[in-house]
């Protein structure tokens, strides 16, 4: 409240000097602070979610050094182990789909790691969505400020859930140049030492080898961290149902075919337009459409054993069954997944997630 009286009386001032109006006055100096703060941006490392931001970002007039952080973390394992370890283990799992091999992954997260820790030392800009996949990476990164020790006055934070003109925000990669230099004015806001603790603390609760703490950041509600308590309650989500042994996923995925999707690529539209925020890529989606597939009882029958747009899907009557809450998923083909740093496996997980209380639950 005291900034924004403090904002008036400098319009009100600028309008007895200049004649402007409100409205004119209020203008010109909004314009004026955003150049400023654009200036005082420019210097500063940015990071985002991925390469679309980052290219429209070095478009613009705020960015110079542009870091995508490139990670899916709610899909493979994140356990707490070392850093040198955790790059390890999710370099051979995201080179799982053959597009990279394990050490060209290795390298390109060593340097990623690198090129914060070296920004860290001035300031450092944050751009991320609202979505599963944002927040994870936001918790991560947040994390590694504080384990570094960083002023967090030197950190901004900018993270949106929607844009003016989009029915259905899909993120920052949709926006353009122009956009996202509206944002930074709009949006844009430092980073206070308890939101760096509430993010070390995400991070923390992804990577127990319990999932009991992802209940505890689902329920807080961070103000600066807005969008954190809603990205892990869909994380929390992705666990077995207690109703079919599904995850929440790969029960749209299923519902997509069985409501007439005929291939994987009309699945994964399907199953992404019922996300309030989407945050699965065709490509994860894909390796679950295959994962469904697999197994004693497949729920999915394919046209080829690899998965990709084109190929074509059917139910089987297994998976008609596990849709209706007939039969189980896990309970007829086992599960071997990680969230986070929970090991799912076998027919009977220790963890799932409970339909009715909306929380994971011990088995």
């Amino acid at each position: 409240m005291t900034r924004q009286a403090d904002f008036k009386r400098h319009v009100r001032a600028r309008m007895a000097k200049t004649g402007e109006s409100y409205a004119a006055a209020r203008a010109q100096l909004l314009a004026e602070q955003g150049g400023q703060m654009h200036g005082a941006m420019r210097g500063a490392l940015h990071v985002t979610n991925g390469d679309s931001a980052a290219g429209t970002l070095r478009q613009t007039s705020l960015a110079e050094h542009v870091l995508p952080w490139q990670d899916v973390l709610h899909e493979g394992p994140v356990p707490a182990v070392p850093e040198a370890e955790l790059r390890r283990r999710r370099a051979a799992f995201l080179a799982e789909d053959g597009h990279a091999d394990t050490e060209t992954v290795l390298r390109s997260l060593e340097a990623r790691d690198a090129t914060l820790t070296a920004g860290a030392g001035g300031d450092v800009v944050l751009w991320f969505e609202a979505d599963l996949y944002d927040q994870l990476q936001l918790a991560q990164v947040l994390a590694r400020l504080g384990e570094l020790d960083v002023d967090p006055g030197r950190v901004t934070l900018t993270c949106i859930g929607e844009h003016l003109g989009f029915a259905h925000f899909g993120g920052l990669g949709e926006l353009d140049a122009s956009q996202l230099e509206r944002v930074a004015d709009t949006a844009a806001a430092p980073v206070s030492r308890s939101a760096l603790d509430h993010g070390t603390a995400a991070w923390a609760a992804l990577r127990a080898d319990d999932p009991l703490g992802l209940r505890v950041i689902a329920r807080t509600h961070h103000p600066e961290l807005r969008f954190l308590a809603e990205a892990f309650d869909r994380l929390g989500r992705e666990y077995p149902s207690t109703r079919d042994g599904l995850s929440l996923t790969e029960r749209r995925i299923l519902a997509a075919v069985d409501d007439g999707a005929e291939t994987a690529g009309q699945a994964f539209v399907s199953a992404a337009a019922r996300e309030p925020r989407p945050f699965l890529g065709d490509t994860f989606c894909f390796r679950a459409i295959a994962r469904l597939a697999a197994g004693p009882a497949p729920l999915l029958d394919l046209s080829a054993p690899e998965v990709g747009a084109s190929t074509r899907v059917s139910t089987t009557p297994a998976g008609t069954s596990v849709l209706a809450g007939s039969d189980d998923y896990v309970g007829l083909n086992g599960i071997d997944r990680w969230i986070g740093g929970v090991h799912l496996a076998g027919r009977e997980p220790k963890w799932r997630w409970d339909e009715g209380t909306e929380t994971i639950v011990p088995m």
